[in-house]
């Protein structure tokens, strides 16, 4: 997988977070959990939650987008 980990936290073998901020400086964190090759993704802000078994980190970043217009990158400064 070419995913950048710099920009996810990796927490434990089970879970890890997606942080962007938005254009007023706020940050917006969605974790992703792990369940066998299931993974549920939820929104720290809205409580918006998802299961995702593909691409998981992508959606994550997708609902900062859409829904918080959270699109800069902690971890690209």
């Amino acid at each position: 997988m070419s995913e950048n980990k710099s920009s996810n936290s990796i927490n434990s073998n089970n879970s890890s977070k997606v942080s962007r901020w938005d254009q007023h400086g706020r940050q917006h964190v969605v974790r992703v959990q792990r369940s066998g090759v299931q993974r549920t993704i939820r929104c720290d802000t809205c409580g918006w939650r998802k299961g995702a078994q593909f691409l998981p980190w992508l959606k994550a970043q997708e609902h900062l987008a859409e829904a918080h217009q959270a699109t800069v990158d902690p971890a690209a400064s």
